[in-house]
């Protein structure tokens, strides 16, 4: 165990209160919970639908399947992503395109790179907001509208990050959430899909439970006794008893961000100025979630990140990487491109610590540890 681990779940009485009394209210699979979710999260986001699903792979998948993605399409994506994001592409038998990043100062996909992708075989554009910080949605949109393609955010990065005043999520076709256990919304498991197009939230709700016209909770409430199945569907449904979570868990939300900017803030205080390293997306204005802590090292390898990452270890302090490059991985080596910075960046980031409840000398203490590793480790 770490005496600073890397993330801290934000859970008290409210979530043991709202799971006990989805328990005694005898309906635990999905239903009223999973409704009421739902519509906070609607009206939390400024969207007009919102599907609670299962976990964000599934609002992947279906995302790419509202948006008409088959076989032989092609599919622009960052490769500085989780591969879920990319495995949702495959599970389409379409083809992903791997853009690079903006940056080493801005870790999201480059519109102008991805634009020189473009093929006549390309359908859509997924785009990630890396740590919770927007893309450059302006271009995402001007691209997608001149070429005709669909627009799917990954935004389980950025519950209540901002654009130019407009939440992720609520500017491509689709959004995609994850509620996974480390997320700054956390169920463990589960996930939401959200969109203002009535017809793609129509198929995504029926693909949601099967195919089926009505579920079990419309049927025990008497507002149906029968179900058609209209299209070969999936079990992508969250359940209540994870819905009553989220909806603690929202509650919560903004005022944990607030914190974690603080945190954010002090981070860039210290080490800002400190040679041999990049803070991605330093001075960034936008209100955002601040998901996770990303640093860069300045002219290093993948080796000396991971003595670094080793030495922070040895003092009581847990790091991650994100990410592996996808086009990396055994099973996407057949697509993969010229992505010099990705690769630059998988080699060389490190993910600090990040939670709203980490002290002034939490924060200090492990930049001091970072400072020391980078002078120490040449």
């Amino acid at each position: 165990m770490y005496d600073i681990p890397l993330f801290d779940l934000n859970y008290g009485a409210e979530e043991e209160q709202a799971v006990l009394e989805t328990i005694r209210s005898k309906w635990i699979s999905s239903g009223p919970k999973c409704e009421e979710l739902e519509r906070t999260f609607e009206n939390m986001l400024g969207v007009k639908h919102a599907l609670a699903l299962s976990n964000c792979t599934a609002a992947l998948h279906l995302a790419c399947f509202s948006a008409g993605i088959s076989a032989g399409d092609e599919v622009i994506c960052p490769s500085l992503t989780f591969v879920a994001t990319v495995n949702a592409i495959r599970y389409m038998n379409a083809v992903p395109v791997f853009c690079d990043i903006k940056s080493l100062n801005n870790l999201t996909i480059d519109p102008e790179k991805a634009k020189k992708l473009i093929t006549d075989k390309t359908k859509a554009i997924i785009v990630m907001d890396y740590a919770g910080y927007p893309c450059d949605m302006d271009a995402v949109m001007a691209m997608a509208k001149e070429y005709g393609l669909k627009v799917i955010e990954d935004a389980c990065h950025g519950p209540l990050s901002e654009y130019k005043g407009k939440c992720l999520g609520s500017i491509g076709d689709i959004g995609c959430f994850s509620f996974f256990s480390n997320k700054n919304i956390s169920t463990g498991e589960g996930g939401v899909l959200t969109t203002n197009d009535d017809e793609i939230y129509e198929r995504c709700k029926y693909l949601r439970s099967h195919g089926m016209t009505t579920m079990s909770f419309q049927r025990a409430m008497g507002h149906a006794t029968q179900y058609d199945v209209v299209e070969i569907g999936f079990n992508y449904r969250m359940d209540d008893i994870r819905a009553s979570l989220g909806i603690a868990q929202m509650k919560k939300l903004r005022a944990d961000l607030v914190k974690r900017a603080e945190i954010r803030k002090m981070y860039e205080e210290q080490l800002s100025n400190v040679e041999g390293i990049i803070l991605p997306f330093a001075g960034n204005t936008e209100f955002v979630s601040n998901y996770i802590m990303p640093v860069v090292l300045k002219d290093s390898t993948r080796e000396r990140r991971d003595e670094i990452r080793n030495f922070i270890h040895s003092k009581g302090i847990q790091t991650s990487v994100h990410y592996p490059a996808i086009h990396r991985f055994s099973a996407y080596s057949q697509f993969a491109g010229e992505l010099p910075l990705t690769e630059y960046a998988a080699d060389n980031e490190i993910t600090i610590p990040m939670y709203s409840t980490l002290t002034g000398n939490q924060v200090s203490f492990i930049c001091a540890t970072l400072i020391e590793a980078i002078k120490t480790i040449r």
